[in-house]
């Protein structure tokens, strides 16, 4: 290979005439070598993913061969054949050499821009998801030696800058190196690109254009996020506020239609403010357009609180950029006395002080609705306009709508009972600890009551122990939160929304549980109709028994009917069958097991192989009714390399050994037992219970007649060496319950390894 180019032999450091088992020998040492978990080498991880590539490539023949003739392995690496027969139905009778039309497939000669993008399992899981609530996501599968990849990426490029810079976000997952993430998303071939928002994946199945891209990730948003404002609904639009408790925002611009970079602000604001569109070239804005002074030729954004005849700020600019948007609307995301209305805005408002110099106080009105309050509240408005700083915030609080909150403040005197009251506070801590000081008398937004307020605040700057008082407070109640109907009828909504979407664009792959239930729930349906006439027209047929007869008839039924139910996994047999795992039997007990079906498989060896098969015999007894179970049995001594080879999927499973440690080949995994889902291809693991775990107790050896549970020869001991190697299956059940619950933790494999 030329230098620079990527050689899988150089990176194993192997020849060309290196056989399987040398290959196999050199990727096993180098990965325990090169393993992020284990080297701490900045590098490490590159060179890990460098190790996995040229193994991919070296233990396939048919890659391995092309890559010997024509530089490069020919195919994708995971997402190939299919991908292969894409391209061959796309251009047919057309003639493609690879070797002389040189393509970039080779990732480490194609463009690195993708590299900020990408995505891992983790980093999608922990961050992007979450994120995916603020902002919609446009997500890229591709991979290696991928024509239609390459074909596509000029203008993947172009979109994924535009929509970056308009606040939507970018991911790249590369299907070579991220499999798991790849198989979660539901890419099955590549390119495949998807939207991620709230959560929720939707795939893009059009033509891959820059039009056809920015409509796939405006039509991700949701329909309501912008309001279309005219002369006529303006006035209750921006009336609002009291209701919604948000600020309202008019964006004034000459586009017929709301700007992307607009929708995509709402969106990511949406819990804070309210958006309204004006289109200044249509009929009927006029008013509006004259009563704030709009220059209709410069795009305006105006934000409304409490008083809607006049803005609380605004800025202009000939291109609004999402920086300037953002710096705008964080600054304006509260009302000037916002109403708690749950937990979340009042840790927001008012936080926890950080430190002395960072203290920062809530002056709480707590009052009712009505206009027997709204004097009161508009002096304290009014109030709150001129003192509101940096490091005090005024809020507002209906006493009726959260009687908790304000019986702790106002301890119930009757001198507050149906008028308003102001309470100065701190929050000390989030378990709800609270230093407060009340105004002596009810607040009524007189002169007297605004010097009184002001004379305490001015004390506060000097004295921070002027809140003497202290309490804990329960969390607010969701004032605005959606009752349970509403949201399971949204719920069910966006379900069916999903089901339709998946069935038009025919993604049988997503689509095939929700089609095996259906005809699942049809078929029972009918077959019980028909047996129930059959049924029915026997009954006919024979003499209707006495009353007594039928009493005793149907309770009988009936314990039997309840009997079958509370013991669904009674032992069909006397006995566990368990096999031991060979060459032989490998592919049909484990490669090739159907779906839904696990192997427990307990690791021994010959010493231990008579205690641990009785033991193993006596905690999985109670789960061999269950039909998806098989048991089974390896011999360490024999495949030892088989298991640690397992093991090192299995995070902090069993500790990597180092290739030059002399005692790693004495290790005891004894004791361990593995659930297998062939179909799937992951585990899950159970290690030895330790003894020392209960206070050294070993566990009692109890008379067992090894013959009725077991097909194994030999005799139990009651030694204390038997007694010891037993002890090591103390809890399985309890795991195997967990099996069965599908609690267990989940350790994926690429492919089975073969058992040697």
């Amino acid at each position: 290979a030329a230098p620079g180019e990527f050689d899988p032999y150089r990176v194993l450091g192997v020849g060309r005439s290196s056989s399987q088992a040398d290959i196999k020998k050199a990727y096993k040492r180098l990965a325990r070598e090169w393993h992020p978990d284990k080297n701490k080498d900045p590098g490490a991880e590159d060179k890990f993913i460098q190790i996995s590539k040229a193994y991919e490539i070296l233990s396939n023949e048919e890659k391995r061969a092309n890559f010997d003739r024509y530089g490069d392995a020919g195919e994708s690496q995971g997402f190939s054949q299919q991908q292969h027969r894409q391209f061959h139905r796309f251009h047919d009778g057309f003639y493609f050499d690879e070797s002389f039309f040189h393509f970039p497939f080779n990732s480490e000669r194609r463009d690195t821009s993708d590299e900020k993008y990408l995505l891992h399992f983790s980093h999608y899981i922990n961050e992007i998801v979450p994120d995916s609530f603020k902002k919609p996501y446009l997500i890229k599968i591709t991979s290696d030696w991928c024509f239609s990849c390459i074909h596509i990426e000029p203008v993947w490029k172009e979109v994924a800058q535009e929509l970056e810079a308009l606040g939507a976000g970018i991911g790249v997952v590369h299907a070579g190196y991220e499999r798991r993430l790849a198989h979660h998303l539901g890419a099955h071939s590549t390119p495949t690109l998807l939207g991620l928002i709230n959560g929720k994946i939707t795939f893009f199945h059009n033509a891959v254009i820059r039009e056809n891209l920015r409509q796939f990730v405006e039509n991700l948003l949701p329909g309501n996020l912008v309001e279309k404002i005219t002369d006529k609904n303006y006035i209750s639009f921006l009336s609002d506020w009291r209701k919604d408790n948000k600020p309202h925002v008019l964006l004034f611009d000459h586009m017929p239609v709301v700007p992307l970079l607009y929708k995509l602000t709402a969106f990511a604001y949406r819990d804070y403010l309210s958006f309204g569109y004006v289109y200044v070239g249509l009929r009927g804005t006029e008013e509006l357009s004259s009563q704030y002074n709009i220059n209709v030729y410069t795009p305006t954004m105006m934000i409304f609180k409490e008083h809607i005849d006049r803005p609380a700020d605004v800025v202009q600019a000939r291109e609004m950029k999402k920086q300037l948007i953002d710096d705008f609307l964080s600054q304006n995301k509260f009302l000037m006395v916002a109403r708690l209305t749950s937990q979340r805005l009042f840790q927001e408002l008012c936080p926890v002080k950080k430190s002395h110099r960072q203290r920062k106080h809530c002056v709480v009105l707590f009052t009712g609705e009505g206009e027997k309050f709204a004097e009161a509240y508009e002096a304290f408005l009014t109030f709150a306009v001129a003192n509101t700083k940096d490091t005090l915030k005024f809020v507002h609080v209906y006493s009726d709508r959260q009687p908790e909150f304000a019986d702790a403040l106002l301890m119930d005197e009757e001198k507050y009972h149906g008028r308003s009251a102001v309470v100065i506070l701190e929050r000390r801590n989030n378990a709800g600890k609270i230093a407060y000081k009340a105004l002596e008398e009810a607040w009524q937004g007189s002169k007297e009551d605004n010097f009184i307020l002001l004379d305490l605040l001015d004390q506060l700057r000097t004295d921070p122990g002027l809140l003497s008082s202290e309490t804990v407070v329960a969390d607010l109640n969701d004032e605005l939160a959606p009752m349970f109907l509403v949201r399971w009828f949204y719920s069910t909504l966006d379900y069916i929304s999903d089901c339709w979407d998946s069935l038009f664009h025919s993604n049988w792959r997503e689509m095939m549980p929700l089609l095996s239930l259906l005809f699942s729930a049809l078929f029972i349906l009918f077959g019980t109709v028909i047996v129930q006439a059959f049924s029915d027209s026997s009954d006919t047929r024979d003499a209707p028994p006495s009353g007594k007869e039928a009493t005793a008839a149907k309770t009988e039924k009936n314990d039997a009917s309840f009997s079958k139910e509370s013991n669904s996994r009674i032992p069909k047999k006397g006995f566990v069958e368990v096999t031991e795992l060979t060459d032989i039997n490998y592919t049909s007990n484990l490669v090739r097991l159907r779906p839904g079906h696990m192997n427990v498989v307990l690791i021994l060896s010959n010493s231990t192989k008579t205690p641990l098969l009785q033991k193993f015999a006596l905690e999985v007894y109670t789960f061999t009714g269950s039909s998806s179970l098989h048991f089974s049995f390896l011999s360490l001594d024999k495949h030892r390399e088989w298991l640690e080879y397992l093991l090192e999927f299995a995070q902090d499973a069993a500790p990597i050994p180092n290739q030059y440690d002399k005692h790693f080949l004495e290790r005891d995994y004894t004791g361990y037992v593995l659930a297998l889902n062939g179909h799937k291809k992951y585990f899950c693991l159970f290690k030895p219970h330790r003894s020392g775990d209960e206070g050294g107790t070993l566990g009692s050896c109890k008379d067992y007649d090894a013959s009725q549970h077991v097909e194994a020869r030999g005799k139990s001991s009651c030694s204390p060496g038997s007694r010891s190697i037993k002890h090591k299956l103390h809890k399985l059940s309890f795991w195997m319950e967990r099996l069965l619950e599908g609690s267990l933790q989940r350790f994926y494999i690429p492919s089975w390894p073969a058992l040697d």
